[in-house]
């Protein structure tokens, strides 16, 4: 069982940075792969970006140059350094831990970019 929680979310204007961050708990977090999803209002979750156990990334054509996820596997973390933020990136962010068949979320944060 991994429990996961988001946080870092927040108001930002258009050009702006946010980092979220995800604590994860309970099973041995570097053996999971770890993302991050969006979804915005009226739209299917979206898959942005996933770091697997030894580190490698991929990105959404969506924010690939613009976004970077990152883990540390000795804290139990995963973040998402946003820069040069837009307002098609309003959505609520999730968290994503998936190992096999297993797979958990956490319960999502809010970023809003708007002026």
């Amino acid at each position: 069982q991994v429990q996961l929680v988001e946080s870092g979310g927040g108001l930002v204007q258009p050009g702006g940075s946010l980092r979220l961050s995800c604590a994860a708990s309970g099973s041995i977090f570097s053996s999971y792969v770890m993302a991050w999803y969006r979804q915005a209002p009226g739209k299917q979750r979206e898959l942005i970006a996933t770091v697997t156990s030894g580190g490698s990334t991929n990105y959404a054509d969506s924010v690939k140059g613009r976004f970077t996820i990152s883990r540390d596997n000795a804290k139990n973390t995963v973040c998402l350094r946003m820069n040069s933020l837009k307002p098609d990136d309003t959505a609520v962010y999730y968290c994503n831990a998936r190992r096999g068949l297993k797979d958990y979320w956490g319960q999502g944060t809010q970023v809003t970019v708007s002026s």
